[in-house]
């Protein structure tokens, strides 16, 4: 197998980036022309334009190797993913919060399966911070939802960013993220504060400056979900959704992020176990639709990059077709990477028999592997990709993160009624009371605030609710109508659309102790709202937001 050739040049941007990430050379690839030999945590540059050396490596590839790149498994341990890249020749894997301890000891995982393997790896993850966060140690930032309460795309960039060099620094170098999808319907189950917001352009701005701020900290981007999951009733985790959108509401509505990912430049885009029957009316969930991940993404979009299937272990993938039939389907549809499938034995023997039959021509096989293998160009991993464990401690949940995330927290934190100048709040005591409420008075009085522990005892109420529902909110804020109510939406925002008897009613789209923060610093009155709510809520537009 010959070893590629990289006549990429090394930025000035990408020298930067590797500050962080620099380690000594793992060996001398003069003395091993193997692909996986010599590797070391080189800086992510951009790949050759032609990368002209993929398709004779293809070539040189046999066909259980190239079967194996197309798989991402899970794993249970550092063995388990080892025995897997010696039998199977994965092309990666996913990490859980099972599998990452401390920023170190994932680091010098990474390295172990990295060194484990002849072809590097994707190490990926489903990092979408917000209520999507599977690192552990990581950074915690709000969430889209908070993001596009901002408005600024310098913002999602700054985040991503973060994220993105937190990721690197541990040897993940691809993220299953950012949330593509634009959220419609309010009683989604499965996105909601995940996207950015119901309006296109919005969403369409955030997610251009998140994938060039992942990608620009070395770590694949990933645009999920194709062709879009915002309006749904269905959780695809659970059952297989049926999204009734007509083409011209899908180019309208759903269209509008990926196109623009795909103008960013995009590593990888997700498809989503979804059936849009105006895409393709045979039923078939999109994943393994060839009209829609094919004939809509692939030639009338024009993405050239890889296709990654959403979990195969969840039910939307599983409910027309069977576990050893669902991949070979996923890879005729047009899917390049088939993530967490059931069974890897199962999901490999048949992919592998499908070829050697001929139901996958070899062809096809060909085209899924050369967009990995330019995917993994790309992001510098034949240049290098060990990371360093005694660094990663240093670079995950530093100073200048943590302060790029209050900033992204105090931005969004949206005031959408303040009837007679309620807030900020200049005097008297407040009784705080709803979820998370015990840090929130804590961080009032921080501001200088006055709190109190009874009703009885305040001249004004805060109650924080965390989707809870409009009704259910509606009734808390009832039961405290004896004092000016201020309601704060810690989730989703809709839990608003119903407290009309509240004085005064904010969002912060998290829950987290930075955003907290920011809420008690803007009902103190120690920094004006600027938030703009991304989402029609409380009865207002998208776009609303007043401030001090």
């Amino acid at each position: 197998m010959r070893a590629p050739r990289s006549s990429a040049v090394v930025t000035s941007a990408a020298i930067a980036l590797a500050v962080p990430l620099a380690a000594s050379c793992g060996g001398d690839p003069a003395k091993d022309d193997s692909p996986g030999a010599g590797r070391s945590s080189a800086a992510p540059a951009p790949a050759s334009p032609q990368a002209s050396w993929i398709p004779g490596f293809v070539a040189d590839m046999s066909v259980p190797e190239k079967v194996g790149q197309l798989f991402v498994p899970t794993f249970s341990s550092q063995a388990d993913a080892q025995s897997m890249i010696k039998r199977y020749k994965v092309g990666g894997f996913i990490y859980f919060p099972g599998n990452m301890r401390t920023p170190e000891q994932t680091a010098a995982q990474s390295n172990a399966l990295q060194k484990a393997s002849k072809i590097p790896l994707v190490l990926g993850v489903d990092e979408e911070q917000g209520i999507v966060s599977r690192t552990p140690f990581i950074t915690s930032f709000p969430g889209n939802m908070a993001l596009g309460a901002t408005g600024r795309p310098a913002d999602a960039r700054a985040a991503a960013q973060v994220t993105g060099a937190e990721l690197r620094a541990v040897g993940i170098n691809q993220n299953y993220a950012p949330v593509a999808d634009v959220n419609v319907d309010p009683a989604n189950p499965v996105i909601g504060v995940r996207s950015f917001g119901s309006d296109p352009a919005l969403v369409s701005r955030l997610l251009d400056a998140a994938i060039q701020g992942y990608q620009a900290a070395g770590v694949a981007a990933t645009a999920k979900h194709f062709p879009g999951h915002g309006d749904t009733s269905t959780d695809s985790h659970t059952g297989l959704p049926v999204i009734k959108h007509s083409r011209a509401e899908w180019e309208r509505l759903d269209a509008p992020p990926f196109k623009a990912a795909i103008a960013s430049d995009v590593d990888a885009i997700m498809s989503a176990h979804i059936v849009v029957p105006k895409l393709d009316g045979s039923g078939d969930p999109s994943t393994l639709s060839r009209k829609v991940l094919t004939g809509l993404l692939r030639d009338s979009l024009g993405f050239r990059g890889v296709i990654v299937t959403d979990s195969l272990q969840m039910q939307g993938a599983r409910t027309k077709y069977g576990d050893a039939s669902v991949p070979v389907r996923a890879v005729n549809a047009g899917a390049d990477q088939l993530l967490m499938p059931p069974s890897l034995p199962r999901a490999y023997d048949a992919v592998l028999t499908a070829v050697r039959t001929g139901k996958i021509s070899e062809r096809r096989l060909d085209e899924a592997v050369s967009r990995i293998l330019r995917l993994k160009e790309r992001r510098g991993l034949f240049r290098g990709t060990r990371a360093d464990p005694g660094r990663a401690s240093q670079i995950v949940g530093s100073r200048a993160s943590k302060a790029t995330v209050r900033q992204v927290a105090e931005h969004a934190v949206t005031l959408v009624r303040n009837e007679g100048g309620l807030l900020p709040l200049k005097r008297g005591s407040v009784y705080v009371s709803g979820p998370r409420s015990d840090v929130l008075a804590a961080a009032l009085r921080r501001e200088g605030v006055r709190t109190v522990g009874s009703a009885t005892d305040a001249d004004a109420a805060v109650l924080t609710t965390l989707d809870a529902g409009a009704a259910t909110t509606a009734d808390r804020v009832g039961a405290l109508a004896s004092l000016p109510v201020i309601v704060a939406a810690l989730g989703r925002p809709y839990d608003l659309d119903k407290a009309d008897r509240a004085k005064a009613a904010l969002a912060t789209y998290s829950s987290g102790s930075p955003s907290l923060a920011a809420l008690a610093k803007t009902l103190a009155g120690t920094i004006k709202p600027t938030g703009k709510l991304p989402v029609p809520a409380a009865g207002n537009p998208p776009g609303t937001g007043l401030t001090y």
